[in-house]
């Protein structure tokens, strides 16, 4: 794998962010929490994935961007921004998936993949699971 290539990749969506009063408001304060289904072996498994930060899942690297829930008084919703790239097998990492998931319609917004199925749990800030 190019370890330059990888390192780009990662390093160029955070400079959209960062700069944004939205992403600084989201850096730091909050943790995506997804699921993962691999379904080969049919092992479900739970996500954390700080914002900004890319956390592995089998072949998958996954960086969620922003993570927000709504508040009580409203319909629940949760909605995380993610990037996904797979790294295959030595090749160099692709784009497998890049949008807006959301906990209660996890099929609007899905990731397509043969090995890996992704979807949205919730958002939780850090020290209070």
């Amino acid at each position: 794998m190019n370890r330059r290539l990888l390192a780009a990749l990662l390093a160029l969506p955070s400079l959209f962010f960062a700069h944004s009063a939205a992403g600084q408001a989201a850096v730091g304060n909050r943790i995506a929490v997804l699921q993962g289904l691999d379904k080969v072996t049919g092992r479900i498994s739970t996500i954390r994935s700080p914002i900004n930060e890319p956390v592995r899942f089998g072949t998958l690297l996954i960086t969620a961007r922003t993570c927000t829930k709504r508040s009580p008084e409203e319909p629940p919703e949760t909605t995380v921004f993610l990037e996904v790239y797979d790294l295959g097998t030595g090749g160099t990492p692709k784009l497998a998936y890049s949008g807006w998931m959301f906990a209660s319609s996890p099929a609007l917004a899905a990731m397509e993949h043969p090995v890996y199925d992704l979807s949205v749990i919730g958002c939780e800030i850090p020290g209070t699971r």
